[in-house]
This record gives C-alpha cells, structure tokens and sequence, in this order.
C-alpha cells in the first residue's frame, strides 16, 4: 500500500502550537515555588506553639517575630524596643489599620509579648493577630 503525500501538505506552515512543553515549564515552576516558599517565610528560627486557627486574608502583613531569647524582629531585621517603637510609629502613620502578625517562639516571657501589644495599642494598631505552627 502506497501512501502519495502531495508536496503542499510537506510545505504548509503548522497551524496549531505544542502546549505540552509550556505545561511542562509551569509545573516545574509550580514545584520549585512550593518548595522554596516555606524556607524564606521562616529565616529566624522559632518554636511556635502548635494550634489550629483561621488563615490570615491580609497580603501585605507587618511581622513581628520574638525568639525565646527575647529578640525583636521587624520582618527580618532585628531591632531594641524602642527601635521597633519608632518604626511602628512610621508605620501607624502611613496605614492605622495595617496587619500586625506576631510570631513568638512558645518559651517566651509573656512580659514580651504584652510590650509589644501595649505598643501597638498606644500608637493605634489593633489588627494584630498570632502566628502559630499548624496541628
């Protein structure tokens, strides 16, 4: 059985794109975005205590993290009281109504964590939620 393939069809241009290697690209992408994402939210090294809670909707969160040796984080910049004061300040003044996410290891004071509250409090910031590892 002969098969006659005329010389148009060889020559014709492709009308119809290959989508299988731009799924392939996006699935890689997808996993290496799944991967890396938890390393870079968790640079300071916290014990959080372990509870079930609702997941913050807020994008853009101010986080504030305090290690078991009472250390204040500002994002990822470690700052005294009263330098976290002034840029909480800074930030009060821009968005009064910005998210507060508070991050403390389980082996801290309390005394710690309620300075940061009655600060937040003073300057007017009372989105403030809790961050806790899930169960």
């Amino acid at each position: 059985m002969k098969i006659d393939f005329e010389s148009e069809d060889l020559h014709a241009p492709l009308n119809e794109i290959n989508m299988t290697p731009m799924v392939d690209v996006m699935l890689v992408l997808l996993v290496i975005l799944l991967i890396t994402a938890p390393i870079l939210n968790s640079s300071i090294s916290l014990n959080l205590p372990k509870d079930r809670g609702l997941e913050s909707k807020n994008q853009n969160p101010i986080n504030i993290s305090i290690t078991k040796e009472g250390q204040y984080f500002l994002e990822q910049q470690s700052f005294k009281i009263n330098e976290l004061e002034s840029h909480l300040k800074l930030i009060a003044q821009d968005n009064i109504s910005s998210q507060i996410n508070i991050r403390a290891d389980k082996q801290v004071e309390f005394e710690k964590i309620s300075t940061i509250l009655a600060l937040s409090q003073k300057l007017g910031l009372t989105n403030i939620s809790f961050i806790t590892a899930p169960q």
